[in-house]
């Protein structure tokens, strides 16, 4: 089972890189690799050049982030940290209109 927030969000990727790929980065020093997704555009499916490396502990978080971070792989010197927690987004009523060019005012001819 995987520990609270062992989630290692990776950066500065190859657009080439597969996931096989950016797991052996991670395997080949000695790091419990759960899973791994590199994100990718929904329309064109091309890599977007991070993604994310879930592994077995926290010292397996510390370990990569000590070892590869900053390392050159592909060509490319990538970023290792730890991910955050996605913020929560506000998806309640607004009291605004959304108008063409920024221009918002609220919505008082309702009624």
């Amino acid at each position: 089972m995987v520990e609270k927030n062992c989630k290692l969000y990776v950066g500065n990727l190859s657009y080439n890189m597969t996931e096989a790929e950016l797991e052996g980065v991670f395997s080949e020093k000695g790091i419990a690799v759960q899973s791994v997704s590199i994100i990718k555009d929904k329309y064109t499916e091309r890599s977007k050049g991070f993604g994310f490396v879930e592994v077995g502990s926290e010292e397996d978080v510390a370990k990569a982030v000590e070892q590869i971070n900053g390392q050159q792989v592909s060509g490319r010197t990538i970023k290792v940290s730890q991910a955050r927690e996605p913020e929560k987004r506000h998806s309640g009523p607004s009291n605004f209109s959304r108008r063409p060019g920024g221009n918002s005012r609220p919505r008082n001819d309702r009624f």
